[in-house]
């Protein structure tokens, strides 16, 4: 795929706290529309942090970080959801609404970004349960459903808004090997179809199997696979 020129993510100098304390300092890279990024980097080095810096979940004052046209640096808490129905994010631990349906969880936050159509809400509803395969299973609770497809339904939720980027920590750190990569090959599908995507993982399986640019946190630095040559073999990256 060719990318845009325009970053939809751009950083310089920033640092990144985590509880206070910077993990991450003079951090530079730019992320382009329609590209997949993989995030490595060994537990406790700041990638969960950074994702929550992007999606404004942390605070922001030191360097500059542009994401989807919104400058972080001391957003105003007005502007947050503003910068939050342009981006998606998918969390390792789903974090679906339990009692309530498929559909409901999806129509909450629907109705929270601004959807008040009733028409538009059911079409809508229906287009991006078919984009994860779960057409039929609206009608649902998320207990009825097993791991990968609550997976699913957190990536539906992630499409709701049409976003530019995924923001993805861990998105299949709690699933088996073979539920992984069913989801791994859906987010290869919403990238063809233009979504970039920024994905944290530990799993360098798919580093290997599915080549993509990497971004690696090493000793509070970050390394860029588009500059510089490295290792992504051992155990946990």
């Amino acid at each position: 795929m060719e990318f845009s020129s325009e970053p939809i993510i751009s950083v310089k100098d920033a640092i990144i706290y985590q509880d206070e304390i910077p993990v991450l300092e003079k951090l530079n890279f730019n992320i382009n529309k329609g590209e997949f990024v993989y995030l490595i980097g060994k537990t406790g080095s700041g990638k969960s942090s950074l994702l929550k810096t992007l999606y404004a979940d942390l605070p922001f004052n030191h360097g500059e970080i542009n994401i989807v046209n919104h400058h972080l640096k001391n957003i105003k808490k007005k502007d947050i959801p503003f910068l939050r129905r342009k981006i998606g994010v998918i969390f390792q631990d789903f974090q679906l609404l339990y009692d309530r349906s498929v559909a409901e969880n999806l129509i909450f936050v629907m109705k929270a970004t601004g959807w008040k159509d009733n028409a538009k809400i059911k079409s809508r509803l229906a287009d991006v349960l078919m984009r994860v395969g779960l057409s039929s299973s609206g009608n649902k609770m998320p207990h009825q459903l097993s791991g990968g497809e609550q997976q699913r339904v957190v990536v539906a939720r992630a499409l709701i808004n049409e976003p530019a980027i995924l923001l993805a920590d861990e998105p299949t750190g709690n699933l088996d090997p073979e539920i992984a990569e069913e989801i791994m090959n859906l987010f290869k599908e919403i990238n063809k179809s233009g979504t970039a995507i920024f994905m944290a993982t530990h799993n360098h399986i798919f580093l290997n199997k599915h080549p993509a640019r990497v971004l690696k946190i090493e000793n509070g630095k970050m390394l860029d696979s588009s500059k510089e040559i490295f290792s992504f073999s051992f155990k946990y990256v």
